[in-house]
C-alpha cells in the first residue's frame, strides 16, 4: 500500500486521493502524474495493463506495418530495388509483431506501476456513488476503492459494429483480431475507409492477402485533405487492393468458411475474413454511470481540465470524452488532468484557460496525427474545410513533394504533396497537412509552429537543412509569398 492510503478493516474497502478506472497509456499516465505529486493512487484493470494501444492498435499495427512501407521505400532506390521484389517473410513479420506486444503479457506494464507506486486493482470497476468505485476480481470477490479527491475514467472505446443481421455467426474481425491475427488470410474484405481501414488494408495487402475495401462515402481518409485520402487510395490500388467507394455491406454470412458479403449494390463478394472499421463507442456502458446520474454508454462531457461537467470529483480522459482518439492525444489529456487534480487537491490555482498548464486546449486547434499507410498521411491542426467551416478567414498554399530535393533522394518516382493553412488575421498557420513516403516525421515540426503561432514572418528564419525533406517549408512559404 502507497503512504498516504488506508484500509477500512471494518469494511475491507481502501481509501486513496486518487483512483483511475482503466490502465492503459491513459489512465497509466494520469497515475504517473498523481503519484509524481504525492497523491496515493489506485489503478483498476480488467484486461491487460497498457491497453489497446499496446496490445491490439498502435503497437502491434504499426509492427504489421513496417516491413511493408521500408519494402515499398526499398523498391524506390535503384541498386536495391531488384532485391526487394519477392514477398515478405510473413511468419517473421508476425513474430516481431508479438514481440512488440509482449506476447501479450502485462508483466512489465504491472512492474513499472509498482515501480512509480501505484496500486493495481484486477478486475472490473463500477461507479457505486460519488468518489466511489466497486472492484469485482475474477473469482467474484470485491473491494470498494473510495477517492478522496478524484476518479479518473480513461476506459477508452472499443470497435463499433453495424447492426446486421447474423454478424455475431460470422465472426468479423475489429482492429483487435486484424492486428493480432497470427497469418494472412488469403482474400481480405475491409468495410471502412478511415484510419484503421486504410492503414490495415495496407499493411495485409502488403503481406499478401487480396485486399477489397468497401468505402460509403467518396474515399479515403475523409477527415483529412482530400489529396490525402487521393493519394493513399492510388497507391493502395497500385499494390493490388480492389477499393470500391460509394459501396456499403448490406449481408454478410460465412458459408462453409467462407465469407459472403452483398453490397447494396448488390454484387456479391467472397473472402476469408471481412473487418468493419466503421467506428469506435465508448466503453462506458457498465461502470455505473446511473449511479452518479450519468448516462451509461455515453461519451463524457469534459471542460478543457478533464473535469466531468456538473461533477467536481469525476474525470474522463483520452477517447471516453470523444475530443481526440488518439493514443498521443490521451496521454496529453492525461498529463493535463493529473496536473489539474494535483492542483485541486493542493488548494492551488488551476490555470485553465487557453494553453494554460491545467487546459488540453491542443485538443481544439492543434491534434496532430499519422496514418502509416503508403503513402504516409500527415495533419496537424485544421484543414482548410474546417478552417473555412469555423469562421476564419484563410488561404491554402499547396506544393507538389517531389519539388524538393530530399524528396528525390528519397526515392525515385516519390510522389507526394503539402498543403498549409493560414490564417490571414494575423498570418500564423491554422493547419499543415504533408503526404509522402516518411512525411510522418514531419508533423512535429508543423505541431509546434501551429501551437506556437508562429508568424509566418518568422518561419522564414527557420532554415531547413538541405537536402532533406523538410525543405517543403521553404516551398510552402514562397508559394504563400507569391500568391
Amino acid at each position: 500500500m502507497t503512504q498516504t492510503q488506508t484500509e477500512s478493516p471494518e469494511s475491507g474497502s481502501l481509501d486513496y486521493d486518487v483512483v483511475v478506472l482503466g490502465a492503459g497509456p491513459v489512465g497509466e499516465n494520469v497515475a504517473d502524474r498523481t503519484r509524481a505529486a504525492g497523491l496515493s493512487t489506485a489503478i483498476v484493470e480488467s484486461e491487460l495493463v497498457g491497453g489497446e494501444c499496446s496490445y491490439w492498435a498502435c503497437m502491434p499495427s504499426k509492427a504489421l506495418l513496417r516491413p511493408v512501407l521500408a519494402r515499398a521505400d526499398a523498391r524506390r532506390l535503384p541498386g536495391l530495388s531488384a532485391s526487394v521484389q519477392g514477398p515478405l517473410d510473413v511468419g517473421a513479420v508476425l513474430a516481431r509483431r508479438n514481440e512488440y506486444t509482449s506476447q501479450w503479457k502485462d508483466d512489465g506494464q504491472v512492474q513499472w506501476l509498482e515501480s512509480v507506486g501505484v496500486d493495481l486493482h484486477r478486475g472490473v470497476g463500477r461507479l457505486t456513488g460519488p468518489r466511489t468505485v466497486t472492484v469485482t476480481a475474477a473469482d467474484g470477490t470485491r473491494r470498494v476503492l473510495t477517492a478522496r479527491h478524484a476518479v479518473a475514467v480513461c476506459t477508452g472505446s472499443r470497435a463499433l459494429l453495424p447492426g446486421l443481421p447474423g454478424l455475431d455467426e460470422v465472426a468479423p474481425w475489429t482492429s483487435r483480431e486484424a492486428t493480432s491475427a497470427q497469418a494472412a488470410p488469403g482474400r481480405l474484405v475491409v468495410v471502412g475507409g478511415g484510419v484503421v481501414g486504410s492503414e490495415m488494408a495496407t499493411a495485409w495487402q502488403g503481406l499478401g492477402s487480396r485486399v477489397t475495401l468497401l468505402v460509403r462515402g467518396k474515399g479515403l481518409l475523409s477527415r483529412m485533405e482530400p489529396f490525402a485520402g487521393e493519394l493513399v487510395a492510388e497507391a493502395l490500388t497500385e499494390a493490388g487492393a480492389d477499393i470500391r467507394t460509394g459501396t456499403s455491406a448490406a449481408s454478410v454470412t460465412r458459408e462453409n468458411g467462407v465469407v459472403v458479403v452483398v453490397t447494396d449494390t448488390g454484387e456479391r463478394i467472397e473472402a476469408d475474413e471481412i473487418l468493419f472499421a466503421t467506428g469506435r463507442a465508448p466503453r462506458t456502458d457498465d461502470i455505473g454511470l446511473e449511479t452518479v446520474g450519468l448516462e451509461p454508454g455515453s461519451w463524457l462531457g469534459v471542460d478543457d481540465s478533464l473535469q466531468v461537467t456538473g461533477q467536481d470529483w469525476l474525470y474522463a480522459v483520452g477517447d471516453v470524452n470523444k475530443r481526440a482518439l488518439l493514443t498521443h492525444q490521451g496521454k496529453y489529456q492525461a498529463r493535463i488532468a493529473g496536473a489539474a487534480i494535483a492542483a485541486r487537491a493542493a488548494g492551488a490555482p488551476v490555470a485553465d484557460g487557453a494553453w494554460g498548464a491545467h487546459a488540453a486546449t491542443a485538443d481544439h486547434d492543434a491534434v496532430p496525427q499519422v496514418v502509416f499507410t503508403d503513402p504516409e498521411a500527415a495533419s496537424v491542426g485544421l484543414s482548410l474545410a474546417e478552417a473555412e467551416e469555423a469562421g476564419h478567414r484563410v488561404r491554402a498554399v499547396d506544393v507538389d513533394l517531389a519539388s524538393v530535393a530530399g524528396a528525390g533522394l528519397y526515392g525515385e518516382g516519390y510522389t507526394g504533396r503539402a498543403r498549409m493553412v493560414v490564417d490571414l488575421e494575423n498570418e500564423t498557420l491554422r493547419g499543415v497537412t504533408f503526404v509522402g513516403p516518411g512525411v510522418g516525421e514531419l508533423v512535429h515540426s508543423a505541431t509546434v509552429a501551429v501551437v506556437a503561432q508562429v508568424p509566418v514572418a518568422r518561419l522564414w528564419h527557420a532554415v531547413p537543412s538541405y537536402p532533406t525533406i523538410s525543405e517543403v517549408w521553404l516551398r510552402l512559404l514562397e508559394a504563400y509569398r507569391d500568391a
